[in-house]
C-alpha cells in the first residue's frame, strides 16, 4: 500500500473527509511520527506495533572492489516492532 493508496482508503472510507483533507491527515500523521523519530522518541500505537530508533555501532568493513578496509561510522537507522495482534491477523488462515 502506498501513500496514495492510504489517501483514498480514507477518502473512501470516510465520506465526510474530502480527498484534500484525507491526504492532508495523511501527510500531517506522518511528518509527526517521522519528526519524532528523529528526535529520539519512541511511538507506540497499540495493536499495531511500535516505531524506534536503534543505534548501529561504528564498524570496519571492505570495499567490495578494492577489498581494502573502510570505517563505517555510526548510524541511527528506523526500527518497527509489530504488535501481538498485527502479528497473529498476519499469520491467521485465510
Amino acid at each position: 500500500m502506498t501513500r496514495s493508496d492510504l489517501v483514498e482508503e480514507l477518502a473512501a472510507r470516510f465520506g465526510q473527509l474530502t480527498h484534500r483533507d484525507a491526504e492532508f491527515a495523511v501527510k500531517t500523521l506522518l511528518d509527526a511520527m517521522s519528526e519524532a523519530l528523529v528526535r529520539g522518541h519512541r511511538i507506540e500505537l497499540r495493536g499495531f506495533g511500535t516505531f524506534s530508533v536503534n543505534r548501529r555501532p561504528p564498524r570496519m568493513g571492505r570495499n567490495p572492489r578494492s577489498g581494502e578496509s573502510v570505517a563505517i561510522p555510526e548510524k541511527r537507522v528506523p526500527h518497527f516492532k509489530p504488535g501481538k495482534a498485527l502479528r497473529e491477523a498476519v499469520d491467521r488462515p485465510e
